[in-house]
C-alpha cells in the first residue's frame, strides 16, 4: 500500500484561539522546517515570535511570513546557536521588543549521512556544537527570562538514538545529550517555575530529513509500515508544540514525547545490515545524497 499522506487537523481546531495571548515565543531553527510550523502555530494561538538563524534574508522573509499568516508579530535575529555572545544578543533584542519571554523551542540542528570511519572528526564536532551545545548556550542567554515567566522549554530531538542506527552515530550522540540536558534542566528550574520537555519526531512528511537523509527503502515503504497507517505530519509535531506549551500540560516536565505514529516500535535499519557497514559503496545507490 502507498503511504498516506494525510493533512493532521489545525491546532486551532483543538485548543482555543487565545491561549497564549501576549505569549512571546523565542525560537532558534524557527526560518524552515518542522520548526517554522511549530512557531506559525503557537503564534496562531495569540503569541508574537522571535526566529533566530544564521541566514538573515531567510530569517527575515520567514517572519514575514509567519507575521502575515498569524495576525501576530514575527521578528527575525541572526545568531548562530554555537555562538553564546551572539544569543545574547537575540535575547536582548526579544527584550526590547516583546519585554518578555515565555516560551522556548530549541531547534537549532544539523545531520547528515556517514559512517563512524567515513567521518571527520570537525564534521562530528559540528554536529554536536549545533545540538547539544547550541541548546545549552540557548538555555544560559534565555534563562533569567523563564524564570521571571514562570515559562516553558521545548527541545526538539529525534528517535535515532533510541535504538542504534548506522551512519547516524554523530546526530544520536547529540540528541541523547539533548535529551539528558533537558531532563537536569527540568529537575534545576522546577523549583523555580520552569518546565523543560523534548519532542522527538519520528518521520516526518515534507521535511528536509525525509528528503535528504531517508534512503529509497524508507520512501519506498507503504502505509503498512506504520502502525496508524500513515507517515507523519509537520502539523502533528506543531500540535504537540502547543499542548506542550498550554496549561494542560502544567505537571508535565522532564519527559520526551515521541511523535511518531508508533513507528519506533517497528523500525529497523533503513540500509541492509550488515551489507551497509560492511560494503558502504553497495549502498551508495540506495541513498539520497552524498554518502
Amino acid at each position: 500500500m502507498p503511504i498516506k499522506h494525510v493533512v493532521a487537523p489545525s491546532s486551532v481546531d483543538v485548543f482555543k484561539p487565545d491561549i497564549f495571548q501576549g505569549k512571546v515565543l523565542f525560537c532558534t531553527g524557527g526560518g524552515s522546517g518542522i520548526c517554522k510550523v511549530m512557531v506559525e502555530a503557537i503564534m496562531r494561538h495569540g503569541a508574537n515570535a522571535t526566529i533566530v538563524g544564521r541566514k538573515l534574508d531567510r530569517l527575515t522573509e520567514a517572519a514575514n511570513e509567519l507575521s502575515q499568516l498569524t495576525g501576530q508579530t514575527c521578528v527575525a535575529a541572526r545568531a548562530d546557536v554555537r555562538d553564546p555572545q551572539q544569543l545574547k544578543e537575540a535575547v536582548a533584542k526579544t527584550i526590547e521588543r516583546f519585554g518578555r519571554i515565555d516560551f522556548v523551542i530549541c531547534g537549532a540542528a544539523g545531520n547528515f549521512l556517514a559512517s563512524i570511519d567515513g567521518m571527520s572528526e570537525n564534521a562530528f564536532k559540528t554536529v554536536v556544537e549545533i545540538d547539544t551545545l547550541g541548546t545549552f548556550n540557548t538555555v544560559k542567554a534565555t534563562l533569567p527570562y523563564l524564570r521571571a515567566s514562570h515559562g516553558a522549554y521545548i527541545h526538539v530531538s529525534s528517535t535515532l538514538h533510541h535504538k542504534g542506527t548506522p551512519y547516524q552515530a554523530h546526530v544520536s550522540a547529540a540528541k541523547a545529550g539533548v535529551d539528558a540536558f533537558s531532563a537536569v534542566l527540568a529537575l534545576e528550574e522546577g523549583p523555580k517555575g520552569i518546565r523543560s520537555n523534548v519532542i522527538a519526531p519520528g518521520p516526518i512528511a515534507g521535511t528536509e530529513g525525509i528528503s535528504r537523509l531517508s534512503t529509497q527503502m524508507l520512501r519506498s515503504a507503504g502505509s503498512s509500515a506504520y502502525p496508524l497507517g500513515r507517515m507523519g505530519n509537520v502539523q502533528d509535531v506543531a500540535s504537540a508544540a502547543v499542548f506542550l506549551f498550554s496549561d494542560a500540560a502544567s505537571y508535565i516536565t522532564g519527559q520526551v514525547l515521541v511523535v511518531d505514529g508508533g513507528f519506533e516500535h517497528v523500525r529497523v535499519s533503513q540500509l541492509p545490515y550488515p551489507q551497509a557497514v560492511l560494503d558502504p559503496e553497495s549502498v551508495k545507490s540506495m541513498i539520497k545524497g552524498k554518502l
